[in-house]
């Protein structure tokens, strides 16, 4: 059995990281945060950039929730302005109750943006401190769980890199890891094929009611939202028939366990090993931020040459596009579009690399250039309209 090297948590998942997380769970707080951060090494920031009056939305604090618990995080100080609608202590009693250390430091009753950063870098210290007393230790390989996602999207994705993703996909899968793909919109008009994969009727059904449901956010008549961007156009795709079977590549040919719901009401998260789809949304920063709430310790990004970072899961980036390989790119997989690699030898060297992030080593970029944390929320009012109502 193959191991990773990682940090258990007392929920008993492991990480592969061991950072400390600072959120703000509202955008007033976020300039403190960072000037936290600046001064405390090993620390990451989130902020939540909705604004604090989507306080009635449980779906973003759900998210928030759900990064400060995935198991790349040993601990959090949640940072608010004091007069906003989201309460810290809702994140912090779930967070105190997987047994992480945790605290909360309102602006307001602090008395001050700058004694609030004094406060907070003491906080942050206590925190890493603690982070820095648990020790790495071997973690069986099948406690991996894997994002799978694509972006940048070109010629070569759907003939190199997605199906390359894929075929690793398929062997964490047969080691008994878990991986979960996202981005519904990308998989329309492959319902049947998906459903031939669900490993019940029901999930079958739940397959294409959520990918129906995806279609109608983003496929309003009379407000259509282009979802063939202007890069996947310049990179050869042609139509979103084309651009969504390559996405498909990427997801294996394992059975399909589950669809992962992400709402108000829920954040569904993998009950046993294998391969899950999931709400994960196909915005990439968002993206990010769903498969951190999902538990995923890393994500695999397949694209013609772009990326994003998410500095609570690593991402490593894979492309297959030669003329776009630039030092951004963890592997290259350009091979296979010259036939001088096979499908079956770039997935060695995607585990290969996975394995190596998964025992510490940093991708490509992980270290800088991270993008923006987005917390991707639905439009609840639109939901009451469009959607079954969840369970």
């Amino acid at each position: 059995m193959k191991h990773f090297l990682g940090f258990r948590r007392p929920d008993g998942r492991a990480g592969i990281r061991n950072q400390v997380l600072i959120l703000a769970v509202d955008e007033c707080a976020d300039g403190i945060a960072r000037a936290i951060s600046q001064k405390v090494p090993g620390t990451v920031v989130v902020t939540n950039y909705n604004t604090c009056m989507y306080g009635g939305n449980e779906e973003l604090i759900n998210t928030m929730t759900g990064a400060a618990l995935n198991p790349n995080v040993a601990g959090a100080l949640i940072l608010n302005m004091g007069c906003g609608s989201i309460d810290p202590e809702l994140l912090a009693e779930q967070i105190r109750g997987a047994g992480k250390p945790v605290h909360c430091l309102p602006v307001i009753k602090s008395r001050g943006t700058r004694i609030t950063i004094v406060k907070g870098i003491e906080l942050a210290k206590q925190l890493t401190f603690s982070a820095s007393q648990i020790t790495a230790e071997k973690i069986p390989f099948n406690e991996l769980v894997v994002g799978i996602k694509c972006g940048g999207s070109d010629t070569s994705s759907g003939i190199a890199s997605n199906p390359a993703v894929g075929r690793a996909a398929d062997q964490l899968v047969d080691l008994g890891a878990t991986c979960i793909a996202g981005e519904l919109i990308e998989l329309i008009g492959c319902e049947d094929i998906l459903r031939s994969r669900a490993v019940t009727p029901q999930v079958a059904d739940k397959i294409e009611q959520l990918i129906s449901e995806e279609e109608k956010r983003w496929h309003i008549a009379g407000t259509e939202i282009e979802t063939m961007s202007i890069g996947n156009s310049v990179g050869g795709l042609t139509t979103l028939e084309e651009k969504a079977i390559g996405a498909l590549h990427k997801t294996g040919t394992r059975p399909i366990q589950d669809i992962l719901k992400i709402n108000s009401k829920m954040t569904q998260r993998p009950t046993r090993p294998g391969m899950y789809l999931s709400e994960t949304t196909h915005l990439c920063g968002g993206s990010g931020m769903h498969f951190a709430s999902l538990g995923a310790q890393v994500i695999l990004w397949t694209t013609g040459g772009a990326g994003f970072n998410n500095p609570i899961v690593p991402v490593i980036r894979i492309s297959g596009n030669a003329s776009q390989i630039s030092e951004d790119i963890d592997v290259d997989v350009s091979a296979i579009m010259s036939g001088s690699e096979s499908i079956t030898s770039s997935a060695e060297r995607i585990m290969d690399t996975l394995e190596k992030v998964a025992q510490g080593q940093a991708t490509a970029i992980e270290d800088i250039g991270f993008s923006y944390c987005t917390l991707y929320q639905k439009e609840q009012r639109l939901e009451k309209v469009i959607c079954i109502e969840p369970q």
